[in-house]
């Protein structure tokens, strides 16, 4: 009896101990991966989080440029990183969505390899056209757009920030669903596919949030925004799903993801205090600077890059893009 009073104390005390210390996580410097430069949009972000985390929880969570190959190299080292709560990646749409789709030699799976914490920041695309060009004159919404590709088949030219970026698919996403074609231009960025558009070198674009202050200066005229909900700095500007393309939204997005392994309560946890971070208005007057503040469960989290990535490649597959 004595015995048997004596295991269960020493079980109680084990539980109680590995209780206290799953309580305690985390107990060392959390590694928060980024595939991007620092000063990016991911970087920033991440950085943000990073503090709060940091100062909530009363250990350094650290922010680790690792940039190169579209995010790819950062994701694949916390793809293969232990499960202990202690390697963070933090990326956008693109890393997650469509590099499994735009490159053959992508060594890791986005959905077996993570556990999605959520997103923290979305950040739609800006349909513009430039008011001083003549062939827009008369352009004013997404339909008169379409009808001018429509009048003049494969001869108007869109520009992006690159083959297969984000915006190169909005555009072709919007060609295929209307049914139009147009010649795309890419750019070395998001930035150049700005200057081209104001130089009258192309037609169309969809920009960044970089364009709201040139829309709201007169300087480019928006048609529409690629989210599904309208953008507050434009409140007037209609979604292209209004404009006549339900279902139609794509934008960029930054989020939080942990390798597969790691534990239920540590995953449960650290988005708890994520979204709570994204919430605080300090933090959000920071995070606006970004897109829009944007949090979702990790299961909703995971219904929409499974959409995405369904979504975006059937473009890919449509319009046969190729990565640079």
């Amino acid at each position: 009896m004595q015995r048997t009073l004596r295991l269960l104390a020493i079980f109680a005390g084990l539980c109680a101990t590995t209780g206290a210390l799953a309580q305690k996580y985390p107990v060392r410097p959390v590694k928060i991966m980024v595939g991007f430069s620092a000063g990016g949009p991911v970087d920033v972000v991440a950085r943000i989080v990073a503090d709060r985390l940091s100062n909530k929880l009363g250990q350094a969570f650290v922010v680790e440029n690792r940039a190169g190959a579209n995010g790819m190299i950062a994701a694949e080292g916390v793809a293969r990183a232990e499960g202990d709560g202690y390697t963070m990646l933090a990326c956008n749409s693109s890393t997650i969505t469509l590099n499994r789709t735009l490159f053959k030699d992508i060594r890791y799976d986005p959905e077996k390899d993570f556990a999605p914490l959520t997103t923290v920041v979305s950040a739609p695309l800006v349909l513009v056209v430039n008011p001083e060009n003549p062939k827009t004159a008369n352009i004013n919404s997404v339909a008169d757009l379409v009808a001018a590709a429509k009048a003049a088949p494969g001869a108007l030219a869109y520009g992006s920030g690159g083959n297969g970026n984000l915006a190169h698919l909005a555009m072709e996403l919007l060609s295929q669903k209307a049914g139009v074609k147009m010649i795309h231009v890419p750019y070395r960025g998001g930035a150049a596919s700005e200057v081209g558009i104001l130089a009258q070198e192309v037609l169309a674009v969809f920009d960044p949030l970089s364009a709201v202050p040139l829309v709201k200066a007169g300087k480019l005229r928006a048609l529409a925004v690629s989210s599904a909900e309208r953008l507050p700095a434009l409140p007037d500007v209609p979604t292209v799903a209004e404009a006549g393309y339900p279902g139609f939204d794509i934008s960029f997005w930054v989020g939080f993801f942990m390798p597969k392994a790691t534990p239920a309560p540590t995953l449960e946890m650290l988005h708890r205090e994520i979204v709570a971070a994204a919430n605080d208005p300090t933090a959000q007057e920071r995070l606006g600077s970004q897109g829009v503040v944007s949090v979702l469960s990790p299961a909703d989290y995971a219904a929409k890059i499974a959409k995405e990535t369904r979504e975006l490649a059937e473009v890919v597959a449509a319009a046969d893009i190729k990565a640079e």
